[in-house]
């Protein structure tokens, strides 16, 4: 019997099985930011344990709070930064270097085919576009990882969700996730690995196949999967080449970790979006989804596009296209926050950036800070924002605000008219 990607993974990283069901994997990269990790360095200390396992394979961001906005922020950093290099921590990114998490490790080459990937951060999933297994984890399990390298899951079961047709106009990676979670609901996917194929997926770029994964966790998944394939290997190439004598070896190399043929899922979702257009969410839940036909009109305070969902270099082309030689309406305030400090480079020598200033847009260092509320674009309350973030919960982006998720290109096409607006009149 074949098996999915995620069950070679748990085959080939597998350390122990202390209760049927359950598996203690070893792990390939342990991830690590300011908001969740130095809870975990506090109770390493109190324990006598200020151990890593391998420093090589722990890398560290401050990029939730950055720069810190108080004495709070500030002082997670310290603990993170203190940290970092008290264990000599090489792949460690401060403020200047730093970008979110979830955009800048890929970025920087550090997620691969065939690995196991943990961090206190319920978006780790995004990693799994690479056809790694990736996972966030609470703080046990992280101190766990930090200090042993080892991490215990459930046994994977896996939904194959096909993704078929072709994509029309206007319509983005974004709309697809968010129609994929209205059909399986925000519990749909719960302790599940969400296995993205079919000829959509195969088209996508790694940047797309990323936004795809980053919202399994708003299924209730616990990684999104796509299968390693040329795509993968050349958006890795600079980083793999030294390993591999040419593309065609890694991509040979890279093949053994995409489901078999014959591999058994739980479930499998067969979804023709050539009919699919932009979709926004409503209410509280990233599952309440509507065609933007529906929705537009609807009056907005705030766009905000960034994140380690549609912060990337891709997603500020889409917006930009639309904003060139526009302005935005004058009842809504535009923020920007690129994903990364290479973004921000790039976007800037493109002259994108020029265009979202020339339209109204704020343009902000990289940062998580608006999407979980905590900086950089907090919402009043009774606000509505119209945001490329990952999650519509009320209260998310600020006490008693609300949130619309959307792609990059509807929310270029709603900035510029002040309220939900169809991103395709302007392509």
């Amino acid at each position: 019997m074949g098996k999915t990607t995620a069950e070679k993974i748990f085959a080939s990283h597998l350390v122990d099985e202390p209760f049927p069901g359950t598996r203690v994997l070893r792990l390939d990269v342990v991830l690590c930011h300011e908001i969740t990790t130095p809870i975990a360095i506090d109770d390493l200390m109190a324990r006598g344990k200020d151990r890593i396992f391998d420093t090589a394979k722990i890398k560290a961001v401050i990029d939730h709070v950055t720069p810190s906005k108080d004495t709070k922020t500030a002082t997670q950093a310290k603990i993170l930064r203190d940290w970092a290099r008290r264990h000599d921590i090489k792949d460690f990114f401060d403020v200047g270097f730093n970008g979110v998490c979830h955009a800048l490790f890929p970025e920087k080459g550090f997620i691969r085919p065939g690995y196991t990937v943990i961090m206190g951060d319920s978006h780790t999933c995004t990693h799994g576009a690479f056809g790694a297994f990736a996972a966030g984890v609470g703080t046990t399990d992280l101190e766990v990882g930090i200090l042993k390298g080892v991490c215990a899951f459930r046994e994977p079961k896996t939904i194959r969700i096909n993704l078929n047709g072709t994509l029309p106009r206007g319509v983005y990676a974004k709309d697809v996730i968010l129609y994929v979670i209205g059909q399986l609901g925000v519990n749909g996917a719960t302790d599940r690995v969400m296995e993205f194929r079919g000829p959509v997926a195969d088209a996508m770029t790694m940047e797309s196949r990323m936004t795809l994964c980053n919202m399994a966790i708003e299924a209730g998944g616990t990684s999104g999967i796509c299968m390693p394939d040329a795509v993968t290997v050349d958006y890795l190439w600079p980083f793999i080449q030294h390993e591999y004598g040419a593309k065609d070896a890694a991509l040979a190399d890279f093949r053994k970790w995409c489901s078999d043929d014959d591999a058994e899922y739980e479930k499998v979702l067969d979804l023709d979006v050539s009919g699919l257009e932009p979709l926004v969410t409503y209410g509280y839940k990233p599952d309440l989804v509507k065609p933007i036909s529906e929705m537009a009109g609807t009056p907005v305070d705030q766009v905000y596009l960034g994140s380690c969902t549609n912060g990337r270099l891709e997603d500020l082309r889409v917006a930009a296209a639309i904003l060139k030689g526009k302005k935005i309406a004058p009842n809504v305030r535009g923020i920007l926050s690129p994903a990364t400090p290479k973004v921000y480079q790039d976007a800037m020598h493109e002259g994108l950036l020029d265009i979202f200033m020339d339209a109204g847009f704020c343009v902000t260092n990289p940062t998580c800070g608006a999407c979980l509320g905590m900086s950089n674009g907090v919402l009043a309350e009774g606000e509505v924002c119209a945001s490329t973030t990952n999650r519509n919960f009320m209260g998310r982006m600020g006490k008693g605000g609300m949130v619309h998720l959307m792609s990059p290109a509807t929310s270029a096409a709603t900035a510029i008219e002040g309220q939900m607006a169809d991103p395709r009149k302007y392509l």
